[in-house]
């Protein structure tokens, strides 16, 4: 489901896709990308833009808004595990 803020980032996207990048990567290796690609060629920076816009949608269908964290490259982790993920108690028993 597209929301009131994704179109609003495809809208930046489609203007200027360094900045959808920024927005949605902060300042990583793949603003970079996305600077490079734009400079290359203007359609390379938005398809770059746009994936990244489709993996955060994705990641929000999947873990729920605000509750992944990005961690490049496109892909994003829970900040809490979910059901059915083991989770790492460093020497504390569980019971």
């Amino acid at each position: 489901m597209v929301k009131g803020s994704d179109v609003l980032l495809i809208f930046v996207a489609i203007l200027f896709p360094p900045a959808a990048a920024a927005f949605i990567t902060g300042c990583s290796c793949d603003l970079l990308i996305n600077i490079l690609l734009t400079i290359l060629g203007y359609i390379p920076g938005h398809i770059h833009a746009f994936w990244l816009i489709y993996r955060k949608m994705k990641a929000e269908e999947r873990y729920g808004a605000g509750a992944f964290r990005y961690t490049g490259n496109g892909t994003y982790e829970p900040l809490a595990p979910g059901p059915g993920q083991n989770q790492a108690y460093y020497g504390a028993t569980t019971n």
